[in-house]
């Protein structure tokens, strides 16, 4: 029973900023019944396939049909976001209907489908969607997995006529795409590459895994990426009767939501697909086979196959499932009760295996989840790190947790506490069911089809959790656990960076091994109040509340309490019950002196955990038990930020916790050595592919070298101490001054009250914003500073940066260099993947500090082979030079802008989108002052802009140079030759 979100149309007007109305706004795009035209013919209202033959209520706001061919369709009328449709086309193939010489053709399908089809000539395609605002990969993808593939177009404008177009297309690139020796020749290229980026440890290990845990089933040999030996050995005639095989009216299910009468979707998607028809009977889906133990084994002992990976660099790791066979159910309501059940019990088990290893257990983090994979296995799965080299210690401890589970019931405190999150995320679901995007609505549908499943609405899943609250005893939920842990066949492995350190011998051997559940954690202590709690000081009232500014801002209030801590608040109902939270405060990684670096490392990972005033962590899961709170928290190039999505009832307690963070804040001390722990077992991991070393050594690089913003040795973390630790984060956290902003659906008066007895009420902050010192930057190089991985040889990546500026008086200026960006990641796709071949995922990307003068950088970033790694730069210059010389084209300027102000016409519904760009706005004017022109900034912009920004950024630094290669003598030499 997938989630599906009952809604209504959002009637928010469009903001139109300082942008002509032509240009940004639109009219009223809802395509209404019109003419006889506009009436399916096999629409379906009072049998909707979907929820034949279960109990479950049907949502009458899906009008769903089957054609005579066998195509069988969704549609549903949904505004959000306005003037757009969503469509997704599914077929029922993927990876596991290739036959042995066919691996990897279903994936193959989904990049020729876009190459070339029945109206659209060779790469027309996404140019095409672009110029009407789909961004690729955004609004415009595909996805093979190993038991269907689904085309995704999620179009913004679509009025009638672009609608009924768009439909045609698709239904032609579906139907008809152009399988050529000359399209295969330029595609399999580009899955090739996009194979080799994924190449690594983690493809290893994930394939590793899936041939021990689905032995003997299609599912251990048939992954969605292929193999080299079928994709180059790949023919036109081949792939057509694959294409020809699967792809069929039959197999075929087209979902289409957006802001449209159904019976107009219906119409269309009756149109396009009603006349498609495919020769040759349909072949049965293959037998996907059924875990089980091998020939020969003891019954009685359902330990079968287990296995030890080595990869050097690699943290280690155990997973160990329970399989059982895959059966297709009948989706009714008793099933899904029963579902109910099983996910209280694991959340139980799960907050018992982080209690233990909070109170100092041998093992990381561990977490049991039950999934049906691939309708092939429904399987109960462990997985869980080590803390040192003694993965038996750990492995006992983890089978200690759930042996005892499998014993002794649940106390109804611990009972009280999952059922009660349950309970808010489903209110949460009912709450947010009106504004749930269109996209996402059908997704759901293709998921649900899927996994032969029915979909329901969320008003149904909290009555149906909320109807089975007297079941949920602590014997009920024994037997779940119970029944979580019976299977067919039980199958483990070990991943380790030693050779020689176990044989899958010793894995079994310990997965049967007696465990004692003597010493064993539980938090489930009496429940907490937070009228309990210590009050953060002396309540005060605002010393001004005023308007934050004219015009667009005039809904936002600006409000100063005479400690200095600022808040804006923006009270917004398009978003029912849900309100955004978020706390600026301090320097950031500016802010951390020479030598304290690692202590923003391990804030990130600790500072939370570490407590508040008398709540330690396990304390702070039990009061936060039937509410809707969360404690997020990140270290910016500038600020600090508490971040949390709450709701009005819960939004003052939310308040406390950020305010005695900043107040009260606890040191307990194992979660700084949990965090010291974490970040040593998965730093070799870093070094293991070129991403990762660029993720953990580029920032340093572009910096010059600043330690502020230098990633921790594993030195630096073995010398770091609990008692640095919170000198450190002592000075940081009174650190002012303090922005408060709250955005959403509150009650203004009630949410300045509570301000006042939370943020109003801590000691003075200052309110004079910090003047911090930006980071330098390296200088241009024409020869690659080199940087080495321990991954694949044939794996590397290619980066080049340019030094930009920071700041809010900036922002328009950052705005422009957004596109100038993406025409940059446009072309570096034209050229190095759909001409070349020799990438899959080339992007440029511009990131400029608001919160500092400088500090900013444009940069474009390549995975690539070693051996086209001069072509990476010869492109990049190649562009430099033409974008500073000649700027780019009318067209290639509107395939970038129109996603841009579709994207603005979309987000500014939400109020996240106003709370990005206003956050900073209650200390620094310049955000508010600059907001009016935000979306002719990116809307507006001219050839001739773009031309001057690459002149003076791109041409005036010449680019820092970074190359990732493998750690062999001969791949330097292939660069800068």
């Amino acid at each position: 029973m997938t989630l599906i979100r009952r809604l209504t149309r959002v009637l928010a007007p469009l903001l139109i900023l300082a942008v002509p109305a032509p240009l940004l706004a639109q009219d009223d795009c809802t395509i209404g019944v019109a003419s006889q035209a506009d009436v399916p013919a096999f629409a379906m209202p009072d049998d909707p396939w979907i929820f034949r033959g279960t109990d479950i209520p049907v949502d009458p706001q899906w009008l769903m049909g089957e054609l005579p061919n066998g195509v069988r369709y969704a549609v549903r009328r949904n505004g959000v976001p306005p003037c757009q449709v969503s469509i997704r086309v599914r077929i029922d193939a993927g990876s596991l209907h290739e036959e042995e010489g066919e691996q990897g053709f279903a994936h193959l399908i989904e990049h020729l489908t876009f190459r070339q089809s029945r109206h659209f000539g060779p790469g027309e395609a996404i140019p095409h969607f672009q110029r009407w605002g789909a961004g690729l990969g955004f609004d415009t993808n595909a996805i093979t997995s190993p038991t269907h593939t689904v085309y995704q177009l999620d179009l913004p404008g679509a009025f009638r006529q672009r609608l009924e177009e768009s439909m045609m297309l698709f239904a032609g690139m579906i139907q008809e795409p152009t399988l050529s020796a000359e399209n295969l020749a330029a595609d399999v290229p580009i899955v090739l590459a996009e194979r080799r980026e994924r190449l690594g440890a983690d493809m290893r290990i994930a394939v590793a895994t899936r041939e021990l845990f689905y032995t003997g089933q299609r599912l251990a040999q048939r992954a969605p990426i292929g193999t080299v030996e079928a994709l180059q050995g790949a023919t036109p005639e081949a792939v057509r009767a694959f294409h020809q095989r699967w792809y069929r009216p039959e197999n075929t299910v087209v979902v289409m939501v957006g802001d449209a009468s159904p019976q107009v979707l219906a119409a269309m998607v009756e149109r396009h697909f009603g006349g498609w028809q495919v020769p040759g009977t349909p072949t049965p889906a293959p037998d996907f086979g059924q875990p089980a133990m091998p020939e020969g084994a003891d019954p009685g002992n359902p330990v079968g196959e287990t296995a030890v990976i080595v990869e050097a660099g690699q943290p280690r790791a155990v997973s160990y499932a329970v399989l059982r066979p895959f059966v297709e159910v009948v989706d009714n309501l008793e099933y899904n009760r029963g579902l109910l059940i099983d996910a209280v019990a694991q959340a139980i088990l799960n907050q018992r295996l982080e209690q233990n290893a909070r109170a100092g257990a041998s093992y990381l983090y561990a977490q049991v989840r039950r999934d049906k994979v691939s309708r092939s296995a429904d399987g109960t799965f462990v997985d869980f790190a080590p803390l040192g080299e003694d993965w038996r210690a750990a492995l006992a401890d983890v089978r200690a947790v759930i042996a005892d589970a499998l014993v002794n019931p649940p106390t109804e405190a611990e009972i009280e506490q999952a059922a009660a999150q349950y309970d808010i995320a489903f209110v949460d679901m009912v709450g947010q069911a009106r504004i749930e995007a269109g996209s996402k609505l059908a997704d759901d549908i293709v998921n649900a089809v899927d996994i032969r499943e029915a979909v329901a609405a969320p008003e149904t899943f909290l009555s149906v959790f909320r109807s089975l609250r007297p079941r949920l005893t602590p014997d009920t939920l024994l037997r779940h656990t119970q029944d979580l842990f019976k299977g067919n066949v039980v199958r483990g492995i070990l991943l380790t960076p030693v050779p020689g350190e176990a044989t899958a011998a010793d894995v079994r051997a310990a997965l049967l091994a007696p465990v004692d559940t003597a010493a064993l954690a539980r938090n489930d202590g009496p429940a907490i109040s937070f009228a309990d709690l210590p009050p953060i000081g002396a309540p005060a009232d605002p010393a001004l509340r005023e308007p934050l500014g004219p015009g667009l801002v005039s809904t936002t209030e600006r409000i100063v309490f005479p400690n200095g801590v600022r808040a804006l608040l923006r009270d917004s109902d398009n978003e029912p019950g849900r309100v955004t939270v978020r706390v600026r405060f301090g320097q950031g990684r500016a802010g951390f002196a020479p030598g304290e670096g690692v202590y923003a490392e391990l804030g990130t990972r600790a500072l939370v955990s570490s407590g508040v005033g008398p709540l330690g962590q396990n304390e702070i899961d039990r009061i936060g038990a039937g509410r809707k709170l969360t404690f997020g928290f990140s270290v910016g190039e500038g600020v600090f930020t508490f971040e949390g999505l709450t709701r009005a009832e819960d939004l003052e307690d939310q308040l406390y916790l950020f305010a005695a963070k900043l107040d009260q804040p606890r040191w307990d001390v194992a979660p700084v050595e949990r965090a010291k722990a974490s970040a040593l077992l998965g730093y070799d991991a870093q070094d293991n592919d070129p991403m990762s070393v660029l993720n953990r050594d580029l920032e340093t690089l572009l910096r010059g070298g600043d330690p502020r913003f230098a990633r921790p040795t594993p030195d630096d973390l073995r010398s770091a101490t609990a008692g640095e630790f919170r000198r450190v984060w002592s000075r940081m956290l009174a650190q002012g001054p303090v922005e408060v902003a709250v955005f959403g659906d509150i009650d203004p008066e009630a949410t300045v009250a509570a301000l006042s007895r939370t943020f109003g009420a801590l000691d003075p902050r200052g309110d004079a914003r910090p003047v911090l010192d930006p980071p330098g930057f390296a200088a241009a190089n024409s020869v690659p500073h080199i940087l080495y991985h321990g991954g694949d040889p044939d794996q590397a990546a290619a980066v080049i940066a340019w030094p930009t500026g920071g700041g809010s008086a900036g922002l328009p200026q950052s705005r422009k260099l957004e596109v100038l960006a993406q025409l940059i990641a446009n072309r570096l796709l034209d050229g190095l993947r759909e001409t070349a071949g020799s990438s899959y995922t080339p992007f440029a990307t511009s990131n400029w500090p608001l919160d500092m003068d400088g500090g900013g950088y444009l940069m474009a970033l390549v995975q690539i082979a070693p051996r086209d790694m001069d072509a990476f730069y010869t492109e990049v210059d190649k562009i430099v030079r033409d974008l500073s010389a000649n700027g780019p084209s009318e067209d290639e300027l509107a395939r970038v802008i129109e996603p841009m102000r579709q994207y603005i016409l979309r987000a500014q519904t939400g109020h996240t989108f106003w709370l990005g760009q206003i956050q900073g706005g209650a200390f620094d004017p310049m955000r508010v002052a600059q907001l009016p022109s935000l979306a002719a900034d990116y809307v507006l912009t001219t050839r001739e802009e773009m031309q001057a920004l690459a002149q003076r950024y791109l041409l005036g630094h010449g680019g820092t140079r970074v190359a990732v290669l493998p750690r062999t003598g001969e791949a330097a030499a292939l660069v800068g030759r």
